[in-house]
């Protein structure tokens, strides 16, 4: 019995350490990459909330590699064109692909 539960207690640890790897995701290099994208969605998110001439409940964030995708609806040309200068105003952001859809 406690043979067994050796057995399982080494194999978990082994996949868990294993599996920490896998948290880098959509083909971004390395960990630190991954939390870079992280902030930088968070900070142009916050960014487009402090605006209060966007309508930022209806823009969608997402970055990869310093890359900074938006989609969503916003009422105006004005609206989408400013979403994209808050976000190349953000500190890491490499590009801006400005995919947001005008009502």
């Amino acid at each position: 019995m406690k043979i067994r539960l050796v057995i399982v207690c080494t194999l978990t640890s082994v996949a868990m350490c294993l599996s920490t790897g896998c948290a880098v995701s959509r083909d971004q290099e390395t960990v630190g990459a991954y939390i870079d994208d992280s902030v930088i969605t968070t900070s142009v998110k916050s960014r487009l909330f402090d605006d209060k001439t966007v309508d930022s409940s209806a823009i969608s964030v997402e970055t990869l590699n310093g890359t900074v995708m938006l989609s969503g609806f916003v009422k105006n040309v004005t609206q989408k064109n400013l979403a994209e200068t808050i976000s190349l105003k953000v500190k890491g952001v490499k590009s801006v692909k400005n995919e947001i859809s005008v009502k």
